[in-house]
């Protein structure tokens, strides 16, 4: 490997951590906002009435369930999806990250179903966020590079 190829990987990896910065802190803000909709067929229903609404789709399993056939075919159809609807997706990995930031459970206590979050339009103010670009920007340059669904970890804690 040669220096060039190292450097570029360490900067890679630092884009990573930047980006996975940038989306707890989206993540943060629209819970807080409630332009967040979360679980597998919630998201699927406001995908199906409203499409134009959503900015962002989180895809996120644990090493366990990616053997989850079920699941595996929802990401199919909901990323199939997103793609003709100019939706931009990444998968998250760390799923246990995922639900100290929005908390692991629903109304009813629950375990909250966190495979599938959108971010809803966001409001005027917030399109200037300097988080949520930097997370679409990071979509958008990894469809460039032909990665149309890319995998992001989020910091631990």
């Amino acid at each position: 490997m040669t220096l060039e190829e190292l450097t570029a990987g360490d900067q890679s990896m630092g884009k990573m951590d930047s980006v996975g910065s940038a989306l707890e802190e989206v993540l943060s803000k629209a819970k807080l906002q409630r332009t967040i909709t979360i679980g597998v067929y919630e998201a699927a229903k406001l995908l199906n009435v409203d499409p134009d609404n959503v900015v962002l789709c989180l895809l996120a399993t644990d090493e366990t369930e990616n053997q989850d056939v079920a699941l595996q075919i929802h990401f199919t159809l909901i990323q199939a999806f997103c793609c003709e609807n100019d939706i931009n997706i990444l998968r998250v990995n760390n799923m246990s990250r995922l639900a100290e930031i929005l908390g692991g459970a629903d109304k009813a206590g629950e375990p909250a179903d966190l495979h599938c979050i959108l971010i809803n339009n966001p409001h005027a103010s917030q399109l200037k966020d300097p988080a949520i670009n930097q997370v679409i920007s990071f979509c958008k340059e990894s469809r460039y590079l032909d990665q149309w669904v890319p995998v992001i970890n989020l910091p631990e804690r």
